[in-house]
This record gives C-alpha cells, sequence and structure tokens, in this order.
C-alpha cells in the first residue's frame, strides 16, 4: 500500500507531509498515518509543522467512502473529528502549512493547529457541506465556534462562503499569509520560534484555554458518531 503521509525530523521541528498524489483526501488511511505521524513526533519530543503538497492542502474526507455510507464512513468521520481534537491538545505546538486549497475536513484541520500560515494564491478555502448538501455535524461547529471570528461564523458553516486565503486571515481561517515559495521556510521559522517556549507550560495553557471547546468537541464527536451509526 502506498504511503500517504511522510515525516522528516530536523532541529526538534518534525514536518507531516499529506500527499496522495490528487487532493490529500481524508481517508482512513491518511488518518491513520497522521496519527501515527503524531505518535512519532511526541516520542520525539518535536514541534509539528502539518502540511500538504504544492496547490493542495486537502480537500477533506474521501467523498467516495462518505457517499457510500456504512461503518468505513461513520469510522472515517470519527477519525477525522478525533485527529482534529488530538491536534488542538497536543503537548507541542502545531504550526499547519497550508499550501493551497482547503475544503471541508481540510479546514477543520486548519482550525484546530497553534499557528497557521497560508500560501497566496487562487486557493479556495471553505467549509463546503451546506453547498453539497450535507448538514454541517455537531463536532465541525464546534471546531468552527472556537476559533473563527464570530462575524464570520455564520458566513463559514451556514452560507459555505468561498475564502481567498487573504481573507481568510480576517475570518480566523488562517493567522497569516506569504508567497507560495516561502511557505516552507516561514513555517520552519514559526516552528523554531514556538520550540523556545517552556513546553509544559505550553501544554496546560494550551489545555486551560480550550477546556470548554474540547468538551463540547468530545460531547459533539458522541453525538455525531450515534447518528451516524443510526443510519447504518
Amino acid at each position: 500500500m502506498e504511503t500517504l503521509v511522510s515525516y522528516e525530523l530536523s532541529n526538534a521541528v518534525a514536518t507531516v507531509s499529506m500527499n496522495d498524489g490528487k487532493v490529500n483526501a481524508l481517508s482512513l488511511q491518511m488518518l491513520s498515518e497522521l496519527n501515527g505521524a503524531l505518535d512519532q513526533a511526541a516520542a520525539d519530543e518535536a514541534v509539528v509543522v502539518l502540511t500538504g503538497r504544492d496547490g493542495i492542502f486537502s480537500a477533506g474526507f474521501d467523498l467516495r467512502v462518505l457517499t457510500a455510507g456504512g461503518t468505513e464512513a461513520a469510522d472515517m468521520l470519527r477519525a477525522g473529528f478525533e485527529l482534529s481534537q488530538r491536534l488542538l491538545s497536543f503537548a507541542r505546538p502545531v504550526v499547519i502549512a497550508c499550501s493551497g486549497h482547503a475544503i471541508a475536513m481540510g479546514v477543520f484541520l486548519l482550525l484546530s493547529g497553534d499557528h497557521r500560515i497560508g500560501a497566496e494564491g487562487p486557493y479556495k478555502i471553505t467549509a463546503n457541506e451546506v453547498a453539497i448538501g450535507l448538514t454541517m455535524p455537531q463536532t465541525a461547529l464546534e471546531i468552527c465556534r472556537q476559533r473563527l471570528a464570530p462575524a464570520y461564523l455564520n458566513r463559514v458553516v451556514i452560507n459555505a462562503e468561498i475564502f481567498a486565503p487573504a481573507e481568510a486571515v480576517a475570518a480566523g481561517l488562517l493567522d497569516r499569509v506569504v508567497p507560495p515559495a516561502e511557505l516552507p521556510v516561514v513555517a520552519r521559522e514559526a516552528a523554531l520560534a514556538l520550540a523556545t517556549l517552556n513546553m509544559d507550560a505550553h501544554a496546560a495553557t494550551k489545555l486551560r484555554t480550550r477546556a470548554p471547546a474540547l468538551r463540547a468537541i468530545q460531547e459533539a464527536i458522541e453525538t455525531d458518531d450515534i447518528a451516524a451509526r443510526a443510519r447504518l
């Protein structure tokens, strides 16, 4: 089976790169490999840089599996949301280098990093569930609620608005935008800067700050999972 996620450790920075050669669909295999990379980063006590391939961060869940329904779809949904939950509570800083389009679950991963840097360009950043006929899952709402600028929440989740990277900063989807060629260097510089923090204080403060959101997300994961399995 082809590997979808690569891991590179250098000076206490672990670069985790998604590349399925297509749209970086968050399939069960991709999600499993991402969790394996995070396991390795935790063992290496490394700051994480999570990125995609040129032009695409992630287009979200594997739509083929999602539309087919069944146990695999329910498992994929739960695994994706649990990955966001894990990133939000990860003991080391997480930098996300958004290398292009970020759609649906790709957006929710963006909203789960500690510092999000996007590549400039004609890229779409959108939670498009409503546009494709899906009611936004409760977990996705909670992930969005804890990070988006309040004035943009309805625009993102109810209107499925599409944002270019520059406006995505105002919305709270990204923290800053840089030219594509500079993205790997800037993301690494951000990770090295975060590596100078006291990690015990970082981890404790992260959990204290996000405690209400993490509780809401955990409850929503269970709610969404029960609903997904009720449809089997």
